[in-house]
């Protein structure tokens, strides 16, 4: 009766330090709501190429114990079987994964620029002389593309990758038929344009599939590997759609894309899901429907609504394109090294296939040395990981700075200008035709250099909310390059290939200084942008809340063990 006696109180004492324990807890879900909201966003995007960084992950773990203090752990489910979690995948399998991602995201690139390759077909089959209006088909699918983005990101949060995929990717192939049969170049554009909004799915999610299945420290080498795809989609598509025009007609480019697209939607379907959140959902889901108990749950039960959601990945992206310093700068530029890139899907058939009189295929075949150049950049990888990883660590994270993988922009921000120059006063019949396709090299190993590393240096700088600053960069990139070449035609034919290109150079040379500036101050910057040191104090209440509930953790611990040896010595 006094062991009993004992026991009770014991329990009862045990329970009071938890009741305070939970007014912690509590607190702490309160003040750090508005961080903890966004972490899910992480995991969208496009142009990511990096995945949650290590104080994201504790983040996510503290949301996790506030979501389910109020639960039975005993019923919560995790990854427990072999396979179960993407990360535990074989190399095969991931590779395989990988391999296809990259594969899906070259064939919606690719068709954004394959369709300059049928422009001169579409010229005579629609009666149209002026060569801007049909130019306008690049600029209806990257405005597809950059709002595509913005809308699908939210729906794999909330229902995971793989339906997302098979959605978009079937609606994409079958977008791509009216426009293959269309009679008219309005239907184009506009079918274009939404086309361009489900394909966008690979565009927005593929970067978070690879996220998924790798670890930290192979997450480089996975999205380089990934990168292959896009970065070379837009050397591809002008390259392959050139012969198919010049033997099968303009038609037929779109016929040999939605092929592609065909074997992409089969890729997709034998991928399984590889979003964490969304497994370990259906499978709380599969245990309360098989057992009929509603207590199964996942950390992940508490999802968004989809217009909150939608809500958030509107204005956070627009409002920190327009407040803050490092997004404007970095929009301006990325967005400007992008349309060059595209305005040269244009002038590539003016100085070919015009000056030189080249065929449309081997007009295609002169953007090879782009490809070359992205190739290598991509290829360089562990070399250009040593490069950063040589900057003197920050203090605060052990890690290197941000500002590291400036260091590889800025070397890009020189050989983008210098490949243009060279090819501006090399593209002229006068000179020999290998000149102007090697100048491609340097120009594209420098496109992909800042695509890749100025897109890393917003996600190591804004953290939870790099989404949103990719997001946005993504938005006025896309405008950027679908705007820029509807300029080219009648700037050639104004200025001549030779000052066009060379008016292009020199306003790619006079910004150079913007990655110059934030290789030498963005860590100052960065400490005045009011986002960023917000981000900070976040992380810091959150990681004392992370302090002290380990503390409480030891506390019980020893209060049990106090116990048990309590009821030892009254067993004696």
């Amino acid at each position: 009766m006094h062991e009993k006696d004992m026991s009770s109180a014991q329990e009862k004492k045990t329970s009071l330090d938890l009741d305070v324990d939970d007014g912690d807890l509590s607190s702490t879900s309160t003040n750090s709501i508005d961080s903890i909201a966004d972490i899910q966003s992480i995991h969208q995007t496009l142009s990511r190429n990096a995945g949650l960084e290590e104080h994201e992950k504790s983040l996510a773990q503290i949301h996790t114990v506030n979501t389910n203090m109020t639960t039975d752990p005993a019923y919560e489910v995790d990854f427990d079987e072999e396979g179960e979690n993407p990360k535990d995948w074989s190399m095969a399998k991931k590779g395989m994964v990988i391999g296809f991602m990259s594969y899906s995201t070259l064939v919606v690139v690719m068709y954004s620029t394959s369709y300059t390759s049928g422009i001169p077909g579409m010229m005579d089959t629609f009666a149209i002389g002026n060569e801007t209006l049909i130019v306008l088909g690049i600029t209806t699918y990257l405005a597809g593309l950059a709002l595509g983005s913005i809308l699908l990101a939210p729906l794999s949060e909330m229902y995971g990758r793989r339906i997302v995929y098979l959605i978009a990717v079937f609606m994409f192939t079958v977008l791509i038929i009216p426009c293959a049969l269309a009679n008219s170049l309005a239907s184009i554009l506009v079918v274009r344009f939404f086309g361009a909004i489900a394909g966008s799915a690979m565009i927005s999610n593929a970067p978070g599939t690879v996220s998924d299945i790798v670890s930290d420290d192979y997450r480089a080498l996975a999205f380089s590997i990934w990168s292959l795809g896009p970065m070379n989609g837009p050397v591809i598509g002008p390259l392959v759609g050139g012969f198919v025009f010049q033997y099968m007609g303009w038609r037929w480019t779109n016929w040999v894309v939605m092929i592609g697209s065909g074997v992409s939607f089969f890729m997709v379907l034998i991928v399984q899901e590889t979003y964490a959140p969304a497994i370990l959902r259906a499978k709380s889901a599969k245990k309360r429907k098989e057992t009929g108990d509603d207590r199964w749950i996942s950390r992940y039960d508490d999802k968004k609504m989809f217009w909150p959601l939608l809500r958030e990945n509107l204005y956070r992206p627009m409002s920190m394109a327009v407040r803050e310093p490092i997004c404007i700068f970095w929009n301006v530029y990325i967005a400007l090294v992008y349309g060059v890139m595209y305005l040269c899907f244009v002038s590539y058939p003016i100085v070919f296939s015009e000056l030189r009189g080249w065929s449309p295929g081997i007009t295609g075949l002169a953007y090879t040395g782009i490809g070359i150049g992205g190739i290598i950049t991509i290829c360089c990888e562990p070399l250009i990981r040593k490069m950063i990883n040589a900057h003197k660590p920050d203090p605060e994270t052990g890690k290197p700075p941000p500002e590291s993988m400036i260091s590889i922009v800025c070397i890009a921000a020189v050989a983008v200008p210098v490949g243009e120059l060279i090819f501006a006063w090399t593209c002229t019949p006068d000179v020999h035709w290998i000149a102007s396709i090697i100048s491609g090299i340097p120009f594209g190993a420098g496109n992909c250099a800042v695509f890749i590393y100025a897109s890393n240096y917003l996600v190591h700088s804004y953290g939870i909310y790099a989404a949103s600053a990719l997001a946005g960069n993504a938005v006025l990139r896309s405008a950027m390059g679908g705007a820029l070449p509807l300029a080219g035609p009648k700037m050639y034919a104004t200025l001549g290939p030779h000052w066009s290109g060379t008016m292009l150079a020199i306003i790619e040379f006079a910004m150079i200084p913007i990655p110059l500036v934030f290789y030498r101050y963005g860590h100052k910057i960065r400490e005045r942008s009011g986002l960023i040191r917000q981000m900070r104090e976040d992380q810091e209440k959150l990681d004392n809340k992370k302090k002290k509930a380990a503390e409480r953790q030891e506390r019980l611990k020893a209060r049990e063990e106090e116990r048990v040896d309590e009821k030892k010595e009254y067993d004696v």
